[in-house]
């Protein structure tokens, strides 16, 4: 069983494509990457903590409308 870890964002971005997300694309004030049609805002923080990281994910979790476990994510 893995356990939540900080994630560089280039890895998250590497990720998320993993997941079938689009992007990233230059924004306004954020980067953000697309999936049918949702819209994701991507933070420009070089690291994600552990609780940006599980809030980045329930809105990618909303968007795929599915969870993503611990063990699918260190998988990608």
């Amino acid at each position: 069983m893995s356990h939540w870890s900080p994630c560089k964002r280039r890895d998250f971005v590497r990720r998320l494509r993993n997941l079938g997300f689009a992007g990233p694309f230059a924004g306004t004030r954020h980067a953000f990457v697309v999936l049918d049609g949702c819209r994701l805002a991507i933070p420009s923080n070089a690291e994600y903590s552990v609780p940006q990281l599980r809030m980045l994910l329930r809105e990618v979790e909303d968007s795929l409308g599915r969870q993503v476990s611990a063990d699918e994510w260190s998988a990608l």
